[in-house]
């Protein structure tokens, strides 16, 4: 009988601990999830310090805070190889103040250097039809945009985070 009570107590017990278990893992996705809102640059770390705001970045490398949407907020930075990488959670379009819009993938990729961001993948522009912007660099009170041909916009256009539009493609 103390066998039988013991088996029996022992599935029970398993029984809560795995409940108790799976709750803990429901309460921590729910948390990334929360987190993933606005303040998901909070929680990423490049090699054990806390990263900065991808606004904050593109301001220290002399580049308009807004261009990209407003939910790109994650992103990695390599300063060795000057690689950034942004995510942004769908593919949209961004209207800008001087009427301009730039369609942006999921994956954004570039090198990024003092007053210019090169090598980019992943950003189009609309120069009567949608083109691959290759770099944005900036010049002053200037932003010139490399597009299949050179394109240069006003930087002030681009100084306020503006939320994207959803698009079906890229």
């Amino acid at each position: 009988m103390d066998q039988i009570l013991n088996k029996v107590g022992s599935y029970w017990f398993n029984q809560k601990a795995s409940k108790e278990i799976n709750s803990v893992g429901d309460d921590i996705n729910s948390l990334s999830t929360s987190i993933e809102g606005g303040a998901k640059w909070l929680v990423n770390k490049v090699k054990g310090k806390m990263q900065k705001p991808l606004p904050e970045l593109l301001k220290e490398y002399d580049l308009a805070i807004g261009i990209f949407p407003r939910d790109a907020t994650n992103y990695e930075f390599n300063e060795q190889t000057r690689k950034l990488i942004v995510y942004i959670p769908s593919v949209c379009e961004v209207g800008y103040k001087d009427s301009s819009v730039l369609r942006f993938s999921t994956t954004v990729t570039g090198y990024l250097e003092k007053g210019k961001l090169a090598d980019i993948e992943g950003i189009k522009t609309k120069v009567m039809i949608w083109v691959k912007v290759s770099s944005i660099s900036s010049d002053g009170s200037k932003l010139h945009f490399s597009a299949g041909m050179k394109k240069t916009r006003s930087k002030e256009a681009y100084e306020v985070l503006r939320d994207g539009v959803c698009v079906d493609k890229f």
